[in-house]
């Protein structure tokens, strides 16, 4: 197959192209063009990830479950997985926490921007301080309840009741592996035979994938550069990037460092897969994120080249990938904690170690009820 028939290199092109774009764009004062006749195909394209999201959950967690056969073996893979998500994510919250106090990107902001910030935010501080204490008067197993909804459809309805959608997927799952095989039979090939068509929608959507990175970058780029007055402003980029650059800095940072050591290190301990074919089978799943920040959009292509490419069992591609995409952030829970530390040292805010225990704690409880 030649390069430029591969999804990872349309989907680069489409980002590179995007950036062009949207740069001549604001340049050009083409904004109202790009607005009209460009951006929606992103949001076409993003609405479309969406769509499938919950139907693939659904159809992967119940088929990947019932599909085991064996209550044992479902607890086995279940507590193994659940535990390898849970340690990464702490592991990647310390590492987050170490970057950011060696870096200290929270101090380079100079005082006058301090006390402009203070001001600036001074109500809206305020008005978080009395959700923080709505919050804090909740029972301890909230979250638990939280997590078990009142009505199906209701969980199905949305994808921000993801995670309340994986509690009913599993125990449907459950359920399935310990009833009679002739009476789950019936009931798993229809889930398989609907996941079938899931994955086959994704296919199809993924066909559009570099025009909507095209036009998602463009969207981008234009909503950086426009100012209050309507007109584009290329040195928004400048300033923006720069004000932030030691805070990205620490987060990039971080994420690297986690993938180096945690990510590689359990590939090469536990696998036999050779980094470059990883990197290369997973590219057009990564290139996804990076373009639509999304684990529930990405999840799609996620699941098809770990079968195609990496050689994944369809039980376990079905069980553990929709379960990590909604409870293993590990990204969100780095950037959690090094966002917490850089607001304390922003506002001159001595954070001691039992205070950054507690974050770790936080941000691994957070990063699961992200979604």
């Amino acid at each position: 197959m030649k390069w430029y028939k591969q999804l990872h290199w349309q989907i680069i092109i489409g980002m590179i192209l995007g950036l062009l774009f949207g740069i001549c764009a604001a340049k050009f004062q083409w904004i109202e063009f790009a607005n009209n006749w460009i951006i929606p195909f992103g949001d076409i394209f993003m609405n479309l990830l969406k769509l499938i999201a919950v139907p693939l959950v659904l159809t992967s967690l119940v088929a990947g479950v019932a599909s085991l056969s064996d209550f044992r073996k479902l607890s086995r893979m279940g507590g193994k997985t659940i535990a390898i998500y849970i340690a990464t994510t702490a592991i990647a919250v310390t590492i987050g926490l170490l970057t950011v106090n060696l870096l200290k990107p929270g101090e380079k902001f100079p005082d006058k921007t301090r006390d402009e910030l203070k001001a600036q935010y001074k109500t809206t501080v305020e008005s978080k301080e009395e959700t923080a204490k709505v919050v804090d008067e909740r029972g301890p197993l909230q979250p638990l309840i939280d997590m078990v909804p009142e009505n199906f459809f209701g969980s199905a309805s949305s994808n921000r009741n993801m995670l309340q959608l994986v509690f009913v997927s599993l125990l449907i799952g459950i359920a399935l592996v310990q009833v009679e095989q002739t009476q789950r039979k019936p009931v798993l090939s229809l889930f398989e035979g609907l996941q079938s068509v899931v994955i086959k929608l994704v296919n199809m959507i993924m066909i559009i994938a570099p025009i909507g990175v095209f036009a998602l970058i463009t969207k981008t780029i234009t909503s950086l550069t426009v100012g209050d007055g309507g007109q584009a402003d290329l040195s928004q980029i400048g300033s923006i990037l720069g004000a932030l650059g030691y805070y990205c800095a620490a987060v990039i940072i971080g994420l690297l460092l986690h993938v180096t050591i945690v990510y590689i290190g359990i590939l090469k301990l536990f696998t036999s897969i050779k980094i470059s074919r990883f990197f290369k089978a997973i590219g057009p799943a990564q290139l996804l994120a990076f373009s639509t920040s999304s684990s529930g959009a990405t999840l799609p292509v996620t699941m098809r080249q770990c079968r195609e490419k990496l050689g994944t069992s369809k039980e376990t591609t079905s069980f553990v990938l929709p379960l990590g995409a909604t409870i293993n952030m590990d990204g969100t829970a780095l950037y959690q904690a090094v966002a917490a530390v850089f607001i304390a040292q922003v506002y001159s805010i001595d954070l001691g170690m039992a205070a950054q225990i507690t974050i770790i704690l936080t941000a691994v409880m957070a990063s699961i009820g992200t979604a």
